[in-house]
């Protein structure tokens, strides 16, 4: 049943008992006419409208409980429209009040009681400006503090008489997490400037931020050359698959220090100089495999990156060389293709060498990237040289390689100036 076919049932009931009551009221009327009747109380009349009212309910087809909700939900209506039309009075009173106040007006009750505390404001004391000025100074000084990169023990100690400067590395101590696991795996490149000649690198110590390396190693320095010499030991982050981070280094001029007695001494990291580029010729990645069963050498060049510009434009075209030695002699040489107008080669390309497990601990590889030049002779960029006789990272690799057979065995190399043609 619709609600139509209700409200016309509602209607036609408040009709039927509006009529009763008419009649009611009309034949009270006549009898009063015709003679004294008793009349009715104003009980009588009540209980009557109530039984209308109970017998009007009754003819709406819905229980009791429904008409009830719908009640109160209509006069629960009924409220929220009264507040909206209020609230929307209340805006538009304060909206015309504040009109007409005007933009520049001020509300001179307020600034009374402001009284003192809006003249602070304006005019603060001058304990507070020096106070501030204190506060200011002190965040500008934390904000200058150099990084802390950590502290390098260290002891020297020159034999006079053979014009040799030994160096110990002893201990690192504090220095910063560099890894994903918040440590480092640190190492230590020993060297001499101007010339950095020769290189020395301690072992590298994993996952710690305190090393002990107590590595000593030797320079031969005449003494006349001594005070021209500045001793560089370099912290560096190690990393298999990216180029290893400088973590910092210490300067030490030998001119600075007494060389008459053994110097052993803490000294803080400097950090690297932002300007000062340590690796002018680029850095190469390959892997090495080798498996002793088949005697099967395996180099994979996958890539280099920030080489030297040799080309006028300022750009190269490199190409890398594999050359296989033991002691001087050549046992075989292969090549990359030619990667043209580039400073970031990518290469993946494969090269295998049979070498005998006899031999593996004999032989030298040398990876050289060369510029192609079409006229004239290619220039080489740089080198690095592996092998059991070879030093620092390229030893490491190469004896990564032999403890996991089978296995390719990836990392980034620093590329080295060539030596001098004799």
């Amino acid at each position: 049943m619709n609600m139509e076919a209700v409200g016309a049932r509602l209607r036609r009931a408040i009709q039927s008992t509006t009529q009763a009551v008419v009649d009611e009221v009309s034949g009270s009327g006549s009898g009063d006419e015709a003679g004294p009747t008793p009349t009715a109380g104003p009980k009588d009349l009540k209980d009557k409208l109530k039984d209308e009212m109970m017998g009007l309910i009754n003819k709406i087809p819905l229980p009791l409980p429904a008409i009830i909700a719908i009640a109160v939900a209509s006069v629960l209506l009924l409220c929220c429209i009264c507040i909206c039309i209020c609230k929307k009075c209340i805006c538009k009173k304060k909206k015309k009040d504040q009109k007409g106040k005007g933009k520049g007006a001020v509300d001179l009750k307020n600034v009374q009681l402001l009284g003192s505390s809006y003249k602070e404001k304006v005019q603060p004391d001058l304990e507070e400006l020096e106070v501030n000025m204190e506060d200011n100074e002190d965040r500008k000084s934390e904000e200058e503090e150099p990084e802390k990169l950590g502290r390098l023990q260290f002891k020297l100690d020159y034999d006079f008489t053979k014009g040799e400067l030994s160096v110990t590395v002893i201990q690192g101590a504090e220095l910063p997490g560099l890894d994903m696991s918040g440590t480092s795996d640190p190492y230590v490149k020993v060297f001499l400037l101007p010339d950095k000649k020769k290189k020395y690198e301690t072992k590298v110590h994993r996952k710690t931020l305190n090393p002990v390396f107590n590595e000593t190693f030797m320079f031969k320095v005449p003494f006349a050359d001594v005070a021209c010499k500045t001793l560089v030991m370099a912290v560096y982050d190690f990393d298999r698959f990216s180029k290893h981070d400088q973590i910092g280094k210490v300067e030490v001029p030998l001119n600075s220090v007494d060389l008459g007695q053994v110097l052993e001494e803490w000294r803080d990291l400097q950090s690297p100089d932002s300007d000062e580029k340590e690796n002018k010729l680029g850095d190469i990645c390959f892997s090495l495999r080798y498996v002793p069963t088949a005697g099967k050498l395996t180099v994979v060049i996958l890539e280099a990156k920030n080489l030297k510009k040799m080309d006028v434009g300022g750009l190269s075209d490199p190409y890398v060389k594999i050359a296989l030695y033991q002691g001087t002699k050549r046992l075989k040489k292969k090549k990359t293709t030619i990667k043209k107008h580039t400073l970031n080669p990518y290469y993946n390309e494969s090269f295998t060498f049979e070498v005998p497990f006899e031999q593996i601990q004999k032989v030298t590889l040398i990876i050289t990237v060369v510029d192609y030049d079409r006229i004239g002779t290619s220039e080489p960029i740089g080198r690095t040289v592996l092998g059991c006789t070879a030093t620092g990272a390229e030893l490491r690799h190469w004896s990564d390689m032999l403890a996991n057979p089978r296995r390719p065995i990836a990392q980034w190399h620093t590329l080295m100036e060539m030596p001098e043609k004799s």
